[in-house]
């Protein structure tokens, strides 16, 4: 590794699935160089989950930071002495305040126009017709600190830096059950993913046995009506618009499980070391080989086919042929 890098930022200013899975590119630059302060620049959305990471030194909210005139945004990133930064999400403005910064490694994908001009170390580096993970993609823009970057997803799982669980309020301590399996299921993905359908997960609930699990719900306030009837099976604790992030992050680190379509909940159990099982469609480039959960328990279920009639609609019929009992048998496989 270059060794006059003292202080790192890496930036990622979108959602808290890709958020989890530039995680690790902080655990590798770790092991490379323990001394090395990783400064992580990322939305408030996403604190919680950074923050999480014991190997990252510092959160930046670009929320706060955004909406500063040029000048004090320059001065920001002055008072960081920052010798790095990695541009995970290209986003033009930070990539010229870093720029005018003078920070002396900026390293970005040569695929975004505005890096010709503000990055000094550009990596040809195409996402959308790769067969690599996005973590995979992700730790590649190391390359140009002279880091190994070529990791099997089965060893991107200890750069995660996760605990093993984390704190949780007695209030939502009491709802777990010590003697069964404390499955949560998360139906909804805020639009983001292809979702499995409320039907099908009305039939794995039906499927799961009572003397087993304990199943919740979780979703949003919003999502609440969308889930509808679902929340009234006898079988659910609902959880819908009860949990902050931070609460929620907590939960899912001291349950068992879950099962969801392609969200940020889904990477965060995986990364916690829960049974995580995503369920995908087969359409590039949101099939699995791209966004599957990286986990010590993590799996996924995809039907094996070739899918582009789904591509231009919000539905999936692909997805909906995935059967509850394929879940289910999923769900039962010793780890």
């Amino acid at each position: 590794m270059i060794q006059k890098i003292n202080r790192i930022i890496i930036s990622r200013t979108d959602a808290i699935g890709d958020v989890i899975l530039t995680l690790p590119i902080a655990g590798i630059l770790k092991k490379e160089n323990p001394d090395l302060q990783v400064i992580f620049l990322g939305k408030n959305y996403t604190e919680h989950v950074i923050k999480a990471s014991r190997f990252v030194d510092e959160f930046i909210s670009w929320d706060s930071i955004k909406d500063l005139d040029f000048r004090n945004q320059i001065n920001f990133f002055k008072q960081l002495n920052a010798d790095a930064i990695v541009h995970v999400f290209p986003n033009k403005s930070i990539a010229k305040i870093a720029k005018q910064t003078k920070i002396k490694y900026r390293i970005g994908t040569s695929h975004r126009p505005f890096h010709w001009f503000t990055c000094n170390k550009l990596l040809n580096l195409g996402r959308k017709g790769s067969n690599l993970h996005e973590a995979q993609l992700n730790i590649k823009l190391l390359e140009p600190l002279k880091i190994n970057t070529d990791y099997p997803i089965s060893e991107i799982v200890k750069f995660y830096g996760y605990p093993s669980k984390q704190e949780l309020p007695k209030s939502l301590e009491n709802k777990l059950d010590s003697q069964r399996f404390n499955l949560i299921l998360h139906p909804k993905s805020h639009g983001s993913a292809r979702e499995w359908g409320i039907e099908n997960f009305k039939n794995l609930v039906d499927l799961l046995p009572t003397d087993k699990f304990k199943i919740f719900i979780t979703g949003t306030e919003k999502e609440k009506e969308l889930i509808g009837d679902l929340l009234n099976h006898s079988k659910i604790t609902d959880l819908t618009g009860q949990l902050d992030l931070e609460e929620f992050i907590a939960f899912i680190s001291n349950s068992d499980g879950l099962i969801a379509a392609s969200t940020g909940p889904l990477h965060i159990a995986s990364a916690f070391g829960k049974k995580a099982i995503g369920i995908y469609p087969p359409i590039k480039p949101m099939h699995p080989g791209r966004w599957a959960p990286i986990g010590l328990k993590a799996d996924y279920l995809v039907i094996d086919k070739t899918c582009n009639d789904c591509r231009k609609g919000a539905f999936c019929t692909c997805i909906q042929e995935i059967t509850a009992q394929q879940v289910v048998n999923k769900l039962m496989v010793n780890d």
